[in-house]
């Protein structure tokens, strides 16, 4: 599903990572563990494609597609998604037509079908109830006036509208009490036809996903298991 060869990045002539290689299998639910500024949030960004970080050398391939210089729009539509750890507020679109085109886009990307409002409607109606995220929540503004926990539910809705190949999860469970993080854990484990790349620092979350692997970095390097 992702192969990183080599990879080396920095953030304003910084490297953060160094020559980073590594494997992730399709069905995988791999934890990315390391201390604060290990590089695990570089990382995340980096393999979504954040502009800010910068590939001096390396290559990274998503499903035997090479996608070192693809732009983070294109690599979305591909099937990667990001739940960044810190998430930003967007006033005056709500969420309601943030997952319309959302989804609209990867529906007309993968399939080369428009989706009807109907089809989006109907699917959405069955997430949101999955997550029992209170309809009043979609004619909202993305992110405006929700608390953390609120804000890792709107987060997974995004995930299961989407249904992406590959997504990473900066550290889902910041900011959730017990209960959202068990419908965290719940979600990723609802989904076997997504590969997670997750970021956590608690091990009873970690607990919860129960992952098939770990990864661990410090100084920017992966540890040898």
């Amino acid at each position: 599903m992702l192969e990183i060869n080599n990879l080396t990045v920095t953030l304003s002539d910084r490297e953060l990572l160094k020559n980073i290689s590594l494997k992730i299998d399709a069905g995988a639910r791999v934890l990315l563990s390391g201390h604060n500024g290990s590089g695990k949030s570089t990382l995340a960004n980096t393999i979504a494609g954040n502009p800010s970080y910068t590939i001096k050398s390396g290559t990274i391939k998503f499903n035997k597609t090479d996608i070192t210089n693809e732009n983070a729009t294109t690599r979305a539509l591909m099937g990667i998604f990001l739940g960044s750890q810190h998430v930003p507020e967007i006033p005056g679109l709500t969420i309601l037509s943030f997952l319309k085109h959302s989804c609209i886009a990867h529906t007309h990307f993968q399939l080369g079908q428009d989706l009807s409002m109907g089809q989006f409607l109907e699917k959405l109606e069955s997430a949101r109830a999955q997550l029992n995220i209170p309809q009043q929540w979609l004619n909202r503004s993305v992110n405006v006036g929700f608390s953390g926990g609120e804000r890792k539910k709107i987060m997974l809705l995004q995930l299961i509208m989407t249904q992406p190949k590959f997504a990473i999860l900066d550290e889902p469970d910041s900011g959730a009490d017990n209960q959202t993080q068990q419908l965290i854990a719940d979600t990723i484990k609802s989904m076997p036809d997504t590969t997670f790349l997750f970021i956590s620092h608690q091990q009873s979350f970690t607990g919860l996903v129960s992952p098939t692997h770990t990864i661990t970095l410090s100084d920017g390097q992966i540890m040898i298991q």
